[in-house]
């Protein structure tokens, strides 16, 4: 990977600002799905373990429009606590508050600063608004971990590295060194499975794919809607349908010959779910996907979108044993990085 990352700087006795993806489900006060704060844990303890003075966590939840009781990252500074130990939450970003929760931390003490979104600042990528955060906090050394955010201009993301030098945490190298293995120097034959049902969104993938992948297979909504197949694109050719004749899912002929192409294949990338997967009447061809990309130990398989990591996820606490070279934290970043695009949160990452 070009970018430095924090395997290349020395932070001992560094007050840390580390950009976290804290987006997770939040029902009735309970989380509901921790799969991005337990991802974030391998770069926290490197820190803490490399000598860190104290590490300052910011992130979003949801899409606020102003303070929101129930977007609050309390609930997720809990779910840390319990699996990290000396983490503190304050219901700011910046002011006195914080200035004397940061004062109290402990050596390698933890602190997640409350919803970035709930200040128009952060979206607006003010200059302002982040100079704010890093005097109250005293931060030194920017850490950008949060895949997901990285194609967002905000001042997270971007005008953070006029404040601060910006490396990369240990979750997005993976994130990056896994897409990039895959597009630029893929293990032979590479397949892309789309699904999902926004044509827009993943049509500029497939044709970009159908340059270089040796298969392709379409599914979702966006086959059923009758999507072109070509000669490298395989699209659905039956469907399950509700009583009303809606095709709610890929049928057992097109999914005999995905598992074929599934078997064939040493890369695998899979962005989409195959069907209505959140009725379980309809599951059946995600469920497939999953499963035989989930037991596939000789091949690179990422699982990519906010959906189908989700369902991978639910499925993953059923079945123990499948495995996945990466599933992503990132839906939009990792689309618009398969693309080629420039993402504003990498390009100010210090390069090597």
């Amino acid at each position: 990977m070009e970018y430095k990352t924090v395997r290349d700087i020395k932070f001992k006795d560094q007050t840390i600002l580390v950009r976290v993806d804290y987006n997770v489900p939040i029902k009735d006060g309970k989380i509901t799905d921790d799969f991005r704060i337990r991802a974030s844990l391998p770069t926290l303890e490197f820190l803490r373990k490399g000598g860190a003075k104290k590490i300052i966590l910011i992130s979003h939840l949801g899409r606020p429009e102003g303070r929101d009781k129930s977007l609050s990252l309390k609930p997720v500074a809990e779910a840390l606590e319990k699996m990290l130990p000396d983490v503190s939450f304050v219901d700011d970003v910046s002011g006195p508050d914080v200035e004397a929760v940061v004062a109290r931390l402990k050596d390698g003490g933890i602190l997640l600063l409350e919803n970035l979104r709930f200040y128009s600042g952060e979206e607006d990528n003010s200059e302002e608004f982040i100079r704010e955060i890093i005097e109250s906090t005293g931060a030194e050394i920017y850490v950008q971990d949060g895949f997901a955010v990285v194609h967002r201009a905000h001042a997270s993301t971007e005008v953070v590295a006029n404040h601060l030098p910006v490396y990369a945490g240990l979750l997005l190298e993976k994130e990056i060194n896994n897409l990039e293995k895959a597009t630029k120097n893929p293990v032979r034959p590479l397949l892309l499975i789309i699904g999902g049902a926004k044509v827009d969104d993943k049509k500029p993938l497939i044709d970009k794919f159908a340059k270089f992948a040796d298969q392709i297979v379409v599914g979702g909504k966006i086959a059923a809607d009758g999507y072109k197949a070509s000669e490298k694109i395989y699209v659905a050719e039956d469907f399950d349908k509700d009583g009303s004749g809606a095709k709610l899912d890929v049928g057992p002929i097109s999914m005999a010959k995905v598992a074929g192409f599934i078997t064939d294949a040493k890369t695998i990338i899979w962005n989409g779910l195959m069907g209505k997967a959140e009725d379980p009447a309809y599951a059946t061809a995600s469920t497939i996907v999953a499963e035989m990309m989930g037991e596939r130990e000789d091949a690179e398989t990422l699982v990519c979108g906010g959906d189908t990591t989700g369902f991978v996820e639910n499925l993953m606490a059923e079945h123990k044993n499948l495995q996945y070279s990466l599933i992503s934290t990132g839906g939009g970043a990792a689309l618009e990085f398969l693309l080629g695009k420039e993402l504003p949160g990498l390009a100010v990452i210090e390069t090597k």
